[in-house]
């Protein structure tokens, strides 16, 4: 399990759309994907999940990845996070 903190740079945050772009992004691997805001842990491929973080523009999110995959994983979901 490798594990990371993100700074959100989208003007949105992560809602409607990016949230989907993100959901659509992590949906891609296999690996098991958790993201936390706070005290509050869902699921990263899951819209209803993101959605309810309340996740805003400069707000930092913990991202857990662990599977097969999860180094690769952990690149996409960076870079999507960075780029906005």
């Amino acid at each position: 399990m490798i594990n990371k903190v993100l700074i959100i740079q989208n003007p949105e945050g992560l809602r409607a759309r990016p949230a989907a772009e993100f959901v659509q992004l992590a949906s891609g691997f296999i690996s098991q994907m958790m993201i936390e805001k706070g005290n509050k842990k869902v699921n990263a491929k899951s819209i209803m999940g993101v959605l309810s973080l309340g996740v805003g523009q400069g707000d930092s999110i913990h991202l857990f990845v662990n599977g097969p995959d999860e180094d690769i994983a952990m690149s996409a979901m960076v870079e999507l996070t960075r780029k906005g």
